[in-house]
C-alpha cells in the first residue's frame, strides 16, 4: 500500500469529519436559541422528553450537542433528571439518521452531487441573509466529497484481494469473544476520534469492499455507541451532582442495550439482515451499509422502548452510584463555572446558551451575596457576624473571578466565525458581566459599612432601621425583577417594572438623603450614625442604577 494512498485515506476521513462539523454547526445556527426553548419545552413526559430528543439531534445531526446541552439544563436545574434521560434516549435514536446519510453515498456515486452544491453555497455564503444556509451546503458537499473519496479509495485499494488483509479477518473466529474485542476495538476508536460517524464511515467502508464480515462490523456499530457517551461524561466531570448523574445515565443506557443484545447477536443480526434481504452466506457487499444502518437504527430504537419504562429505576441507580460529595452552602462556596465547559461546546450557538446560562448563574449568586448583606445587618452574635462577614467577602472573590472567566470564554468565542448578530450579542454579554459584578462590589460595600457600624458599637434608630428596610426592599425587588429577565425569552420581556423600581429608588433615596440633614440638625444622632445611615442609602440607590445598566444590555439598549 502507498504512502499516497495512506495519505488519502486520512485525508478523505478529514474532510468527512470536518464537513460533519461544519454541517451540525450551521444547522445549530439555523436553529438558533429555539434549540434551547425545544428542549425546556417539550418534555412533559417520557414519551415527548424522548421524541424531542430524537427530533433536536436528527436536525442538528449531533447527538453530542443534545446530551451536552441536557447536561447543562439538568446543570441549571432546568430539567429534572428523568426529563434528560428520556431526552439522551431520543438523542440515540436521532443520531442514527447519520448513519442513513451515508448509506446514501455508497448506494450510488453521490460526489456528481457535490459540485453543483459547492457553486450553490458559494453564491449564498456572499449573501448576508443566507450565509448560514450557505454554510449548511459547504458542510453537506465537504461531507458527501469525503465519503465518496472514502468509498473510492477503499474500492481501489482492492483488500478483499491482499491475502495478509483478509487472512487477519478470517483469523477471527466466529465467536463471542470476537465480537466482544470488535466491540472494544469500536468504543476504543470512537473515543480517540471523538466521532461515532467517522468510525461508522470506515465500517461501512471495510464492510461494502467485502473485507469485514457483517457480525465484526455490527459489533464495532456497538462499540460506538459505547464510546460516544464519553462525550456528555467528560462535560460532567466539573459539574453538579445532577448533571453528572445525567451523563453517567447515558452511559448506562447504552451499556444495557450492548449486554442485552450480546446475548441475542446472532439471532437478531440475521433477522436484521433477513429484513434487508441480505443473506450472510452469500456476501452482496453493497447491501452491507443498509444493513449497519438498519441494525444502528433498529438496536436504538428497541433499546429505547425497553428502556423509557424503567426511567424511575435508571434515575435510582445513577442516584445511588454518583452521591453527592459536598453540602449545598460548600458547593455555593467552591468557585467554578458551572456551564461554561471549555473545549466541549464549539459552535458559536452553543457556546452563547453556555455562557448565558453561566451569566444567569452569576446574576443569581450576586443576589445571594445580596441577601448574606441584609442578614448581616440583622446580626447581633459576634462569632456569628465575623464568620458571616466572611462569607461575604468570599463571595466577593467569587463575584470578580467569575466575571474574568466569563469574559475570557467570551473573548475565545468572538475568535470563531460569527455573524453580526451573534457579534451583537457578545457585546451585550461583556457589559451584563461588568455590571453584574459592580452589582457585587456595592453588595460587598453594604457589608463593609454595616461592619463598620458594628465595630463602632452604634446603632441606627427605630427610624433609620425602618427606612433601611424600605430600601433593602426596593433593591431587592429590583435584583429579583433583574434574574426574570434575565432567563427570560428576549421577544417576551417588559422592562418597564424594572424603570419604575428604579425611580422609586431614586424618589426615596433623595427624601431620605433631606429628611437625614434635617435630623442631624435636630441632633436625633451623631453624625458618624448618620454618615454610615447615608452611605446604605446612597449604595442601595447605585446597585439599583446597576441593576438597570444588566437590563439595558440584555434588552439591547444602548446606553443614553
Amino acid at each position: 500500500m502507498s504512502i499516497w494512498i495512506i495519505l488519502k485515506l486520512i485525508g478523505s476521513l478529514a474532510l468527512l469529519m470536518f464537513g460533519m462539523k461544519s454541517m451540525s454547526e450551521s444547522l445549530q445556527k439555523m436553529a438558533g436559541p429555539q434549540l434551547r426553548h425545544i428542549l425546556q419545552a417539550m418534555t412533559t413526559n417520557r414519551f415527548t422528553g424522548m421524541f424531542t430528543g430524537a427530533f433536536v439531534t436528527a436536525a442538528v445531526q449531533s447527538s453530542t450537542a443534545t446530551t451536552v446541552m441536557t447536561v447543562s439544563f439538568v446543570n441549571a436545574g432546568l430539567l429534572t433528571l428523568a426529563q434528560a434521560i428520556s431526552i439522551i434516549m431520543g438523542a440515540n435514536i436521532g443520531t442514527t439518521m447519520t448513519a442513513w446519510i451515508m448509506t446514501a453515498g455508497f448506494s450510488f456515486n453521490i460526489t456528481d452531487f457535490v459540485w453543483p452544491a459547492f457553486f450553490v453555497g458559494l453564491l449564498l455564503i456572499y449573501s448576508k441573509t443566507r450565509r448560514i444556509f450557505g454554510d449548511f451546503l459547504f458542510g453537506v458537499s465537504f461531507l458527501l466529497l469525503g465519503l465518496g473519496t472514502l468509498k473510492a479509495t477503499g474500492t481501489d485499494m482492492h483488500l478483499e484481494a491482499v491475502p495478509a488483509v483478509m487472512n487477519f479477518f478470517q483469523s477471527f473466529e466466529d465467536n463471542y469473544l470476537s465480537y466482544l474485542l470488535f466491540l472494544l476495538i469500536g468504543g476504543v476508536m470512537t473515543v480517540c476520534v471523538q466521532s461515532s460517524a467517522a468510525v461508522m464511515a470506515i465500517t461501512m467502508t471495510l464492510c461494502a469492499t467485502g473485507v469485514m464480515p457483517i457480525y465484526l462490523g455490527i459489533a464495532l456499530v456497538m462499540g460506538e455507541n459505547i464510546g460516544t457517551t464519553v462525550t456528555s461524561n467528560i462535560a460532567a466531570l466539573t459539574a453538579n451532582t445532577q448533571a453528572r448523574r445525567a451523563a453517567f445515565a447515558h452511559m448506562f443506557f447504552n451499556i444495557f442495550g450492548v449486554v442485552w443484545i450480546m446475548f441475542i447477536f446472532r439471532w437478531f443480526t440475521d433477522t436484521v439482515c433477513g429484513f434487508v434481504g441480505y443473506n450472510p452466506d452469500v456476501p452482496n457487499p453493497k447491501l452491507l451499509p443498509i444493513v449497519l444502518a438498519t441494525f444502528h437504527t433498529t438496536f436504538n430504537v428497541i433499546n429505547t422502548c425497553i428502556l423509557i419504562w424503567f426511567i424511575p429505576q435508571i434515575e435510582a441507580i445513577a442516584c445511588k452510584v454518583i452521591t453527592s460529595l459536598k453540602s449545598r452552602e460548600e458547593e455555593e462556596m467552591d468557585f467554578r463555572l458551572h456551564f461554561i465547559q471549555s473545549g466541549i461546546m464549539d459552535t458559536p450557538e452553543l457556546s452563547l446558551l453556555e455562557a448565558q446560562k453561566e451569566i444567569c448563574n452569576f446574576a443569581d449568586r450576586t443576589q445571594r451575596m445580596y441577601g448574606l448583606s441584609c442578614e448581616l445587618l440583622e446580626e447581633k452574635d459576634d462569632t456569628a457576624f465575623v464568620k458571616l462577614f466572611s462569607r461575604i467577602e468570599k463571595y466577593e472573590q467569587i463575584s470578580d473571578n467569575m466575571e474574568i472567566e466569563i469574559a475570557k470564554y467570551l473573548d475565545q468565542v468572538s475568535d470563531l466565525h460569527l455573524s453580526d448578530e451573534t457579534k451583537a450579542k457578545i457585546r451585550a454579554m461583556m457589559r451584563e458581566i461588568s455590571e453584574i459584578e459592580s452589582i457585587g462590589d456595592s453588595c460587598y460595600n453594604l457589608a463593609r459599612t454595616i461592619n463598620r457600624l458594628h465595630s463602632s458599637k452604634e446603632k441606627f434608630t427605630e427610624q433609620q432601621m425602618n427606612h433601611i428596610h424600605q430600601m433593602l426592599a426596593l433593591t431587592n425587588d429590583a435584583l429579583t425583577q433583574m434574574n426574570v429577565l434575565m432567563k427570560g425569552r428576549k421577544e417576551l420581556l417588559n422592562a418597564n417594572r424594572n424603570f419604575n423600581i428604579e425611580i422609586e429608588i431614586n424618589n426615596f433615596r433623595n427624601q431620605l438623603k433631606e429628611q437625614n440633614i434635617n435630623d442631624l440638625g435636630e441632633h436625633k444622632y451623631s453624625y458618624a450614625v448618620g454618615s454610615m445611615y447615608i452611605d446604605l442609602i446612597n449604595e442601595c440607590e447605585k446597585l439599583g442604577d446597576y441593576v438597570i445598566n444588566v437590563v439595558e444590555a440584555r434588552m439591547g439598549i444602548r446606553k443614553g
